[in-house]
């Protein structure tokens, strides 16, 4: 589902629950105005009740437009409870002193209660504003930390070629390697930014582990680590985007090499159930605290001392957009598991991407 639909699908919700509460507005106003009309005037406890019930449309009000919108539906309340105080005008003072009593608490009612919601709309938009400010300073800061550190490698190998020093074929791969690095970042950056768009095939889910754990085979031996895969003979059929799941699954593979140490072993398995597939994988590595634990898909947030901290975001908005959902269960010395669910069908929408 793209980004816009998501808006569009909220936006919708948001607009539908407006109408009702307006339309609960206007009704409630017309029924208690009514009861005045249909009450005799002997009752004067009913409309003394009546006049109560007047706080929830103007509440109602304040709460969905704020200030404007409290005392509009005071005044609206006013206007359509003035013909009935012309009506049963009596000559009796206190009656109508507690009427109009009762009206200008409403109105105070309806100032105080816009004023307040206003105030607290402003202060939430103004954190929201700050929120998203510290938000862009986070990343700029996070991406100009990761750029430096293959920038100054490349200006360092570039002078050593500009001096004639050491290794040239060393050097001129050593600016390569890092030039490389730089465009990992990002396009690791890029992809976060923008909304992925999934092309969605039916595919064997273990022909993706396979793949992926092709990807990650050199990391695995430089490391000392094997990868154990645990599939069914029967294919595992589902409804996904082939290149954008190997993404995910092979960047969750490649953590879970990183995290284990030397003649550990990375399984990695495939299940099918009734009504979605699973992929588990699991390592035996130092694990997280829970502070790693509650962050990990927070955008830019890693402890490694390399990378920008935005796979494990991609790979959740990847999966995110296949419908499905990713479980981390891990504990300090104990390794880690990562559990993808996804749905054997997605539905058309899904197929616009995210």
């Amino acid at each position: 589902m793209e980004e816009s639909d998501l808006k569009s699908l909220f936006g919708r919700r948001y607009l539908l629950r407006e109408k009702m509460l307006l339309f609960t507005i206007v009704a409630s106003l017309l029924l208690i105005s009514v009861l005045h009309y249909v009450t005799t005037g002997d009752a004067q406890a009913l409309h003394n009740i009546y006049l109560e019930f007047y706080y929830i449309p103007v509440f109602l009000g304040a709460f969905l437009f704020g200030l404007k919108g409290g005392l509009v539906t005071f005044f609206a309340a006013f206007l359509l409870y003035l013909p009935y105080i012309l009506i049963s005008w009596t000559d009796s003072v206190v009656p109508e002193i507690n009427r109009f009593l009762h009206l200008l608490l409403q109105g105070l009612f309806a100032l105080g209660a816009g004023f307040l919601i206003d105030r607290d709309r402003q202060r939430r938009d103004q954190m929201e504003k700050d929120r998203y400010l510290a938000g862009i300073g986070q990343v700029a800061t996070s991406i100009v930390h990761d750029l430096r550190n293959p920038l100054v490698t490349m200006l360092g190998f570039a002078k050593r070629i500009q001096d004639g020093k050491g290794n040239q074929d060393s050097n001129i791969q050593a600016v390569i390697d890092s030039a490389q690095g730089m465009e990992r970042i990002v396009d690791d950056v890029l992809d976060f930014a923008r909304p992925i768009r999934l092309e969605l095939q039916q595919e064997d889910l273990r022909q993706v582990v396979d793949h992926a754990c092709v990807v990650c085979k050199t990391k695995a031996e430089e490391g000392g680590v094997k990868v154990s895969r645990d599939q069914p003979p029967e294919p595992v059929r589902t409804v996904i985007d082939k290149f954008q799941m190997e993404r995910a699954i092979t960047n969750l593979l490649s953590n879970a090499i990183e995290a284990s140490d030397r003649y550990q072993t990375v399984t990695i398995s495939t299940k099918s159930s009734d009504n979605s597939v699973s992929v588990i994988i699991k390592d035996h590595g130092s694990g997280m605290d829970s502070e790693t634990l509650e962050n990990v898909f927070i955008p830019f947030y890693t402890k490694k001392s390399k990378g920008t901290g935005l796979g494990m975001s991609i790979a959740k908005k990847i999966i995110d957009g296949h419908l499905g959902t990713i479980n981390i269960y891990s504990r300090p010395g104990e390794g880690t598991k990562v559990k993808i669910e996804i749905p054997h069908a997605v539905p058309p929408t899904g197929l616009r991407g995210n």
